[in-house]
């Protein structure tokens, strides 16, 4: 296993059920693993702030085959390796998790925080002028602010 940082692995940023169901080799670019190694950094941080309880990674980098069968946009920030999504179950729920970490936006310099479905944490990060999104998506849609 490759290691990004002390807590992640690239096998764990680019693991995917979907993709090994369905064939999509998902196997990121060298570019893309140096963005991974960045959101891993980012995933750290993240850890720290909440008490440095394991983070478990969902989806992390999804090459575009693999973002088109899951039906999310081109322009999402997994195909980038700039975004992962996640849970810390020894803290508590997504929104309890998003609620803590949105006033540490200066210090994250995330693009977007979002709380999702009530089931997990997306965390993107923008290269230049993050805009520190905060936003909540569930079957009504995409909501700004977190409820």
């Amino acid at each position: 296993m490759a290691n990004l940082t002390s807590n992640f692995t690239l096998e764990e940023l680019v693991a995917s059920d979907t993709a090994a169901r369905l064939g999509i080799n998902n196997t990121p670019p060298p570019q893309v693993v140096a963005e991974l190694q960045q959101t891993a950094a980012l995933l750290e941080q993240i850890r720290t702030l909440l008490g440095g309880l394991p983070v478990r990674v969902s989806s992390g980098y999804r090459c575009l085959a693999l973002n088109r069968a899951l039906r999310s946009a081109d322009t999402s920030a997994h195909v980038l390796g700039q975004a992962a999504d996640f849970v810390v179950p020894g803290f508590g729920s997504p929104l309890a998790i998003c609620r803590t970490l949105a006033p540490h936006q200066p210090a994250l310099q995330f693009d977007q925080l979002i709380h999702e479905f009530g089931s997990w944490v997306h965390i993107g990060r923008r290269t230049l002028a993050p805009r520190g999104d905060l936003l909540t998506i569930d079957n009504a849609g995409t909501h700004t602010g977190l409820f």
